[in-house]
């Protein structure tokens, strides 16, 4: 049926049918405020099933500047983005003014970067962290500039960094974070005994608005050079909470074995925990046994909800911190130890609580039917996934389930490969240290076929999970992916377009299809590179309480169950399911489903956060690591390319890095932006994505974690002397879009 074209005000068009990209636009910018989803859907009578479709539409009309994003969730003209609207600072100028960033931003778009307005003399400056009402007005393509109309409260700014001694005039703060241009000014009465080289925290004061900013010492962590002091940093600039409540901790202490009453004794079943060998909690475990014409699998869930019932203190904190965050030094954990640790780690030989799925599939992997219960298990041993490799490749045989859970993850696997997933392969890289805490080496982390098996039996565990809960009808919180925006896509095809790969035409793709892109250069030097350019064309995945399925998984529904211990958004699933299965006193009540909708934006950025940590503290350690190396040469590969430099990554370490533009040949250097190269316009030397290059380490800062490169390729010989034009740059089709 032909579709009716909008009017300028956005005219509905038939009533359950996808309005076009110009129709919404038309609407948003002909309502007099802010506009969210659900305005849009009553608007123009859609259904459940064009969500995801509408979400998508949104993302790409405002990383297009169609429309703008105006708050949570909600959109507005652009040329409205002169109202007021929530910002949080990033960063820092070279002259000390603020950097800020939307709070609200489209997953998976590049946010505008807003230069804040000096504040007004006697008022602290504002620092990173610190969240304002600001009046925003556009100052150049994706720039604006930014004045505070109120501070939000309950939200300070934080200042980590390194304290440089001066003896005369107390001295200055070296922040930890890159995006912050400008040092600190501390007094020798605002210093609190800080020495120098210690890493603090501070906190600014009101000073000038011109020039560098005054700061208070409010705590020492310790010398930059303690081989803890990576961590202390990066959880600092996070904002990571490290201390518990004194209430929580109590609560935790008086946990006690969780008795069978009414529960499912599963402690004569095999059930075993398969983890890293440096983990440090259990919460899950699997079985496998044969069935009539395929398999019984269980899943096995430490019972969290049992010991951190809704409104406790224990259930405060877990909220607050949404979920563990992990560094190769130490885990904060989301719980107390004596939980996480305790109680709720399914530790061997010992009683513990769980809830269960019981799920039955065949030998093509299809599942037929499951079953949810709340049992007592124990725990028959703690593996690790090298010893259960070893296991399956010698063949050894053994009392426990290990051959047959592997035949299971055959028929799982092929049931994958059928439905067509994305299957990344973005190998970790596991940061060890040695006895003092100093990093002795930094290495890809294996990836073994048991780690693929676990992984599989959880896919499917949450996927059942979320089917229960509908079945139920009880309130989901679900693991959601929307698919790529087309903006996305289009870069990702521009970039493939250079390799001689296709992607299918706009509107027909699917996960199959970009996994097959995959495929294609598996063992070739442009794997790794492919890889990391698929990961950046996706959206971020997310909790919500609407389902729009996971492009990714290639799954009409999905809800995180396996990970009580660690992720407060399955604590959340686990209360769910025990309300709508009626399986005690201590699920989710009517009352907290209407809290839902903000748990899940909560516990999605805390999510973030710990991303943006874990991955902060590794690119530290990279730097540790190579501080001494200053100098040495290394094979490395073009990772990114941009008007001020090229960004390359290491063959063996994995260690990215920036070569800024001014120290390339002398030449005046055009970016291309599409083509995804750097070409000097007298010397003709031309840098491109995914080229191979060598480089030597010129500068390692353990401080901000970054690492600068040179390249050693000069110009080839034959060519005329380069003009002066040192580090100048030109740059065209700078959006990325044909």
């Amino acid at each position: 049926m032909k579709r009716r074209p909008p009017n300028r005000a956005g005219a509905p068009t038939a009533p359950g049918e996808m309005p076009s990209r110009e129709a919404i636009a038309a609407f948003i910018k002909s309502s007099p405020g802010r506009v969210g989803k659900r305005e849009i859907i009553r608007h123009f009578k859609l259904g459940p099933d064009h969500r995801a479709t509408l979400l998508a539409m949104l993302r790409d009309l405002a990383g297009g500047g169609h429309v703008a994003p105006a708050g949570h969730r909600r959109f507005a003209a652009p040329d409205r983005t002169h109202e007021a609207i929530i910002v949080e600072i990033i960063g820092s100028d070279p002259d000390g003014d603020a950097i800020a960033r939307p709070i609200e931003w489209p997953p998976g778009e590049r946010p505008p970067r807003i230069f804040m307005a000096p504040e007004p003399a006697g008022q602290p400056a504002l620092a990173p962290g610190q969240r304002v009402l600001a009046r925003i007005r556009p100052r150049g393509r994706d720039m604006y500039e930014g004045r505070t109309l109120r501070r939000i409260e309950g939200t300070s700014g934080r200042i980590v960094g390194v304290f440089r001694a001066n003896a005369s005039l107390g001295g200055r703060i070296e922040p930890t974070d890159r995006r912050a241009k400008a040092e600190w000014t501390v007094t020798a009465d605002d210093a609190n005994g800080a020495e120098d080289g210690e890493v603090v925290r501070a906190e600014p004061l009101p000073g000038k608005p011109l020039g560098l900013k005054p700061a208070r010492v409010v705590e020492r962590l310790g010398q930059v050079t303690d081989a803890r002091a990576v961590s202390l940093i990066v959880i600092a600039t996070h904002d990571i909470p490290t201390e518990f409540l004194p209430a929580a901790i109590a609560e935790a202490e008086h946990a006690r074995a969780t008795p069978l009453e009414n529960r499912t004794d599963l402690r004569d079943v095999p059930l075993i925990t398969i983890d890293g060998a440096d983990a440090r909690d259990f919460d899950d475990a699997v079985y496998a046994e044969p069935h009539e014409d395929g398999f019984k699998l269980i899943v096995a869930i430490a019972d969290v909800a049992h010991y951190v019932r809704p409104g406790s203190a224990l259930d405060r904190v877990a909220r607050l911190r949404g979920n563990s965050c992990y560094f190769p030094d130490r885990v904060v954990p989301m719980l107390p130890e004596a939980l996480s640790n305790g109680w709720c780690s399914l530790r061997p030989d010992e009683d513990r609580g769980c809830l269960f799925v019981e799920m039955f599939i065949g030998p093509d992997g299809q599942k037929h039917r499951h079953r949810f219960g709340r049992g007592l298990m124990r725990s028959a041993a703690r593996l690790t996934y090298e010893q259960v490799q070893e296991v399956r490749d010698a063949g050894t045989d053994t009392h426990l389930p290990i051959a047959t859970l592997y035949i299971a993850y055959h028929a799982l696997i092929a049931a994958r490969q059928r439905r067509g997933t994305l299957d990344l392969d973005l190998p970790e890289r596991l940061v060890k240290l040695d006895a003092d805490g100093h990093v002795a080496s930094i290495t890809p982390r294996p990836r073994l076929d048991s780690h693929r098996l676990i992984e599989e039996f959880m896919v499917l565990a949450n996927v059942c999970a979320a089917e229960e809960l509908e079945r139920v009808h009880r309130p989901c919180v679900y693991r959601v992916h929307a698919p790529p925006t087309e903006g996305k896509l289009e870069g990702l095809r521009d970039f493939l377009r250079s390799l001689d790969i296709k992607l299918p035409p706009e509107g027909a793709l699917t996960p199959g299809d970009l996994d097959r892109v995959l495929r294609q250069v598996v063992g070739t030097p442009e794997a790794p590179l492919v890889n990391e350019m698929t990961l950046r064309s996706q959206s971020q995945a997310a909790y919500d309480i609407v389902n729009i399925g996971h492009f990714g998984l290639a799954l009409s529904r999905y809800a995180h169950f396996t990970s009580p211990i660690r992720r407060y958004a399955d604590l959340l699933v686990h209360r769910a399911l025990i309300a709508g299965l009626r399986l005690g006193s201590d699920g989710l009540a009517d009352g907290a489903v209407a809290g839902l909708e903000d748990d899940c934006a909560h516990i999605t950025a805390t999510e973030r956060r710990a991303q943006l940590a874990e991955r902060d503290a590794i690119d530290r350690y990279l730097a540790v690591f190579m501080a001494d190396k200053v100098g040495t040469q290394f094979p490395a590969r073009i990772s990114g390319v941009t008007r001020f430099g090229l960004f390359v990554t290491l063959a063996e370490s994995g260690a990215s890095g920036l070569v800024p533009v001014g120290s390339l040949l002398d030449d005046f250097w055009m970016h291309d932006a599409i083509a995804q190269t750097l070409t000097g316009r007298h010397s003709g030397l031309v840098f491109r994505l995914a080229q191979e290059v060598d480089v030597r380490l010129s500068e390692a800062s353990p401080v901000t974690g970054g690492l600068l490169f040179q390249i050693l390729q000069g110009a080839p010989s034959g060519q005329p002397k380069s003009r002066p034009g040192f580090g100048r740059t030109s740059s065209r089709g700078g959006s990325g879009r044909r």
